[in-house]
């Protein structure tokens, strides 16, 4: 029931960007919107595409209706940046522009849904990056080294095959820095909310007999063990933050590669052994 009255609160009309009242509407408990209707529309055309795919079976690079085989590949690097038939990478691009118009459209409706409970836009903003990360990998970077080819394809394995593939091309992928610094910022996120959470679960469950801790014990705990406690809401913008930049330097970190530098990595940290310091 309380949730019934909390949906009484956002369940109003406006703060639509597209289409005014045209989809603003629920089923059920979800938003619907212009952007939800874009969001299906984009969503089950780009599956049933890959479906259809993998129905061409031989005609389309040897895949089979074995899940972890299906595979669908960009366009060979010959072709550029040009449109490809849908048997040679042509199905690819139309399944990419898909892909990137759900994932916007999911974007915008988390939007219009903050409009509507008036709150900020913090959530599309993350999820945003989030987005990001995909459109540097199959337009960005492929723009940027002049051929579709050059993005990951859609399946299982062949995307597991394509991240070996590039990280063997720079010759060890852990020696490029803002992979580095990604991957600090993904263990720090993980370190900082698994604190988080281990200490709201021992405070919501002490020892038989004993109350409920309150956020002041939270605070007291890190205080002596760590000297400082960020708060209950300062975790959270943490752990957010801590998130945002793993993806926004694996973007750097991809985007370096290929367009900005082309060598193996380890290559990069000659500049150190050079360093006057050492002579």
């Amino acid at each position: 029931m309380a949730m019934l009255s909390f949906e009484s609160k956002y369940r109003v009309r406006g703060g639509t960007l597209v289409g005014g009242d045209l989809f603003d509407f629920w089923v059920g408990p979800f938003y619907v919107g212009f952007f939800g209707v874009t969001t299906l529309f984009f969503a089950l055309t780009g599956t049933l595409l890959i479906i259809w795919g993998a129905a061409m079976g031989e005609g389309l690079n040897g895949q089979s209706w074995n899940l972890w085989q299906i595979s669908i590949a960009p366009p060979d690097l010959s072709v550029g940046l040009g449109l490809a038939p849908l048997d040679q990478g042509g199905l690819w691009q139309v399944i990419t522009v898909c892909a990137a118009g759900a994932f916007i459209s999911w974007m915008l409706r988390q939007v219009e849904i903050s409009r509507k409970l008036g709150m900020g836009l913090h959530v599309p903003f993350a999820y945003g990056v989030a987005v990001s990360a995909y459109l540097t990998l199959v337009v960005v970077r492929p723009i940027l080294l002049g051929a579709w080819g050059h993005g990951f394809p859609y399946g299982i394995l062949s995307h597991l095959d394509w991240v070996s593939n590039v990280g063997y091309q720079y010759l060890h992928f852990h020696y490029n820095p803002a992979h580095m610094i990604a991957i600090t910022f993904f263990f720090a996120c993980c370190l900082a909310l698994a604190m988080h959470g281990s200490l709201i679960l021992s405070v919501t469950n002490p020892k038989k007999g004993e109350p409920v801790k309150t956020s002041e014990h939270e605070n007291a705990f890190f205080r002596d063990t760590l000297g400082y406690s960020i708060g209950a809401i300062g975790i959270h913008r943490l752990g957010l933050w801590l998130a945002l930049l793993a993806v926004i330097f694996s973007n750097v970190c991809i985007l370096l590669s290929g367009p900005f530098w082309t060598k193996g990595w380890p290559e990069w940290w000659s500049w150190w052994l050079n360093l006057p310091i050492w002579s």
